[in-house]
């Protein structure tokens, strides 16, 4: 399944059918009377948060969706059918937002949740409603109510426990492989994660969801690179991991770029906590590893944890050293019957 976090929907409720101008005409009734009925009225448009969704792409193929018309009303003061609603179903962690992109009209972040996005028009009176003791026989009746026509946008956040932050190859797909059931792409070359993955991580019988998201280079805020077309799906985070490349023979200088970027972001992504970790530690010996971590920490202000995703060295502390971070009511039990669940 591709994955697809933005695209724009057309959206139109359903206008109120319109009222009805009829007479009572039976034989030996002389002064029947009106009994035009009422109109129907139209379809609403909801939002609805699914379960087992976690991309937009099937707005991809269907961008317009127009709830049905209420129908006119008819004679003998029969009212018209009400017009159906449509629903837009869509993942948890979908923001929905107004033609400008900018004015949020909804924020789905529970499984369940149902917004109006677009109410259908009422249906106009029938004759019947407009007779009085000077006027038996009106010959008036009410249109219905147009339709609300809108332009919105859906943006897709995935509900996550821990974002994963760090240049391109810092380890953070061979990370999420080591510890969860998901199976990310991993390659030896740049930009090997092309969108976001999910996987379930777990530690001391409780798990929680971590996001992988494709590294970040210097100046992505400006749209370079991947640019920070992905950082949206960390907001939700309750805290951030931040992979370091032990290899690099720039860690400092790699360290300050992650976090010029998620300040220049914006977003309250720089006031979550982070911990950060020097990767790829099976490629060092005990000197060089101590050597390296205290020269991060003194860059940090804090501590530095010490991991290898790939030998899977210390990844059991850093799970604990996150799970600190989240909120109980966040976290889940583990199934202990899971013969997959690691570590």
């Amino acid at each position: 399944m591709k994955f697809l976090d933005l695209c724009k929907v057309y959206i139109r409720s359903g206008a109120g059918g319109n009222g009805s101008i009829s007479f009572r005409r039976e034989k030996f009734i002389e002064f029947g009377g009106p009994d035009g009925g009422d109109g129907g009225r139209g379809g609403d448009v909801w939002a609805e948060a699914v379960d087992g969704l976690n991309t937009l792409i099937d707005f991809r193929y269907q961008q317009h969706f127009f709830a049905n018309n209420g129908q006119g009303g008819g004679g003998r003061q029969r009212t018209g059918a009400d017009g159906d609603d449509i629903v837009l179903r869509v993942p948890v962690g979908t923001e929905i937002l107004d033609e400008d992109e900018e004015t949020v009209v909804a924020d789905m972040t529970e499984l369940g949740q149902r917004v109006l996005l677009a109410r259908g028009g009422n249906g106009g009176w029938g004759n019947l409603h407009f007779k009085t003791s000077s006027n038996q026989a009106p010959r008036r009746a009410n249109p219905g109510q147009p339709a609300i026509e809108r332009t919105l946008w859906l943006r897709l956040k995935l509900i996550a426990d821990v974002g994963l932050l760090g240049l391109p190859n810092a380890g953070k797909s061979t990370f999420l492989a080591a510890t969860s059931n998901a199976r990310p792409k991993i390659a030896d070359y740049p930009f090997t994660t092309l969108h976001p993955n999910l996987g379930v991580v777990g530690v001391d019988g409780r798990e929680f969801v971590v996001a992988d998201i494709p590294g970040l280079i210097e100046g992505a805020h400006e749209g370079r690179g991947l640019g920070d077309l992905f950082l949206g799906h960390v907001e939700r985070c309750a805290v951030l991991l931040h992979l370091v490349d032990g290899t690099s023979g720039s860690l400092l200088e790699d360290w300050q770029t992650i976090i010029n970027e998620i300040e220049a972001y914006g977003g309250g992504l720089a006031d979550k906590p982070r911990v950060t970790v020097l990767n790829k530690i099976d490629t060092m010996d005990d000197e060089e590893r101590a050597f390296l971590q205290d020269e991060l920490e003194a860059k940090v202000g804090g501590p530095v944890l010490l991991m290898s995703g790939a030998s899977g060295e210390n990844t059991t502390e850093v799970l604990r050293a996150l799970r600190a971070h989240i909120d109980e009511n966040r976290l889940r039990d583990a199934p202990e019957d899971d013969e997959t669940w690691r570590p």
